[in-house]
């Protein structure tokens, strides 16, 4: 890595390397090794926070706002996990501007309402200078007013349905173009598909990205949507809509069910006969995290587009594989949300240094064009439009809770949140 990787302001960051840290992050620059007091002076506090958020000379406060209680924790456990790994490497590699880190906690609670009072608090009372948050677009579009009423920073992680950008969000996970088009095209080349049933839970992303998928599939690729249906969060019970798919006999079951009801979903699947080795079944819900819970023999077989899969077969994954096990455990697993949760703090504090300052719209303004080689997935870059430019993959699900990928685009898809055609 060249020097120029390592300097403040630099826009790029590979994660450090294991034999120079206790939690094994890279070889840190010389400006890294710098004593908090230089610091200090080149980055003086009365400069990098113009706008009264909790930064002093040597601590920045951030937030982390996600479901650890209620059908969603499940889902969203992983991006706790992950962002408390990426604060700690980073203050082990010198902090943002010589500055550690210190996180505030807060649970939504699976709940819309309570993201958007915890969030306020985040940002009014805390004063932090980024929050990591959110998972469902329920709980986003429900915290997206108060960050733009209080001009605050949320790094959002969740694959979602896109036709959404603003100043205060950047957005980790892929858009509808990156993941649903493209999951459908892949299935319909691949498999021959001309017959899907759409299934979601019942909330904007479910609903908003199957409005997209069935736009794809009846007016771009001219085929069947022949049932669609949805469940309330936590519902359990599914065998009426698996009577339905067993009648009609699908080509591809397209579902994108949430959280815990993924584990009664997947069981009742199999306890009905349905063989996924057999019965094409694409989910663009179902991380390694949800197969957790759900058992690999529930699912084996089944279909995942994400850009993420905790298998992927390079450096830079292998080493966040085995220092998030580390330090959360060797049962633990990781899906696509947990891998994008990772790099808000890495992303936050690049484009921090190239900004020189914590303040909103420095950073915000300082998004476009930040990179970061040392992502699990590989190669990311913040687009224009604040999300990232990302590889689209498949993965099969496999009998032991992982997945095999079995496709992945040759380059980088940019991000293209409002499709024409699709809104």
């Amino acid at each position: 890595m060249s020097s120029d990787n390592k300097t403040p302001g630099s826009r790029d960051f590979r994660i450090p390397n294991r034999r120079q840290l206790l939690i094994g992050t890279a070889a840190l620059g010389a400006a890294a090794m710098l004593p908090r007091s230089a610091w200090a002076q080149a980055f003086p506090t009365s400069a990098v926070n113009t706008t009264g958020l909790a930064v002093t000379d040597t601590e920045v406060t951030v937030g982390i706002l996600h479901s650890v209680t209620g059908t969603m924790a499940i889902s969203e456990t992983g991006s706790v996990q992950a962002e408390k790994l990426a604060i700690k490497q980073i203050n082990a590699a010198g902090g943002v501007l010589g500055r550690q880190i210190k996180f505030i906690q807060e649970d939504g609670a699976s709940d819309w309402p309570t993201f958007a009072e915890k969030a306020k608090k985040l940002l009014v009372k805390d004063k932090c200078a980024s929050v990591m948050g959110c998972w469902t677009s329920a709980s986003r579009k429900a915290v997206l007013p108060v960050f733009e009423q209080y001009n605050g920073m949320l790094y959002y992680p969740t694959f979602y349905e896109g036709l959404e950008q603003s100043k205060n969000v950047i957005y980790t996970g892929q858009e509808a173009t990156q993941q649903i088009i493209a999951g459908l095209d892949w299935v319909v080349k691949e498999k021959g598909a001309k017959s899907f049933y759409l299934l979601g839970s019942d909330y904007i992303w479910p609903r908003t990205s199957n409005k997209i998928a069935r736009k794809h599939i009846e007016n771009f690729l001219k085929l069947k949507v022949v049932g669609e249906e949805y469940f309330p969060l936590g519902h359990t019970q599914f065998n009426s809509v698996i009577n339905k798919l067993k009648l009609t006999k699908p080509d591809v079951i397209y579902a994108i069910i949430v959280g815990g009801s993924n584990v009664a979903f997947y069981k009742q699947l199999k306890a009905a006969g349905i063989d996924l080795t057999k019965q094409t079944l694409v989910t663009i819900s179902v991380t390694e995290d949800e197969i957790l819970g759900i058992g690999g023999e529930n699912i084996v077989g089944a279909y995942a587009c994400m850009k993420y899969f905790q298998s992927l077969d390079n450096p830079n994954n292998k080493a966040f594989v085995s220092e998030f096990k580390k330090m959360w455990g060797a049962e633990t697993v990781i899906g696509d949300v947990t891998q994008a949760a990772y790099l808000g703090p890495w992303l936050w504090k690049l484009t921090v240094e190239k900004a020189g300052s914590f303040d909103v719209d420095k950073v915000a303004a300082a998004s476009p064009g930040i990179e970061f080689k040392g992502a699990p997935e590989g190669y990311v870059r913040i687009h224009e439009n604040h999300h990232l430019w990302s590889k689209t993959r498949v993965g099969l699900a496999r009998l032991d809770g992982q997945y095999d990928v079995v496709y992945e685009t040759a380059d980088l898809m940019e991000p293209n949140p409002f499709p024409k055609g699709y809104q």
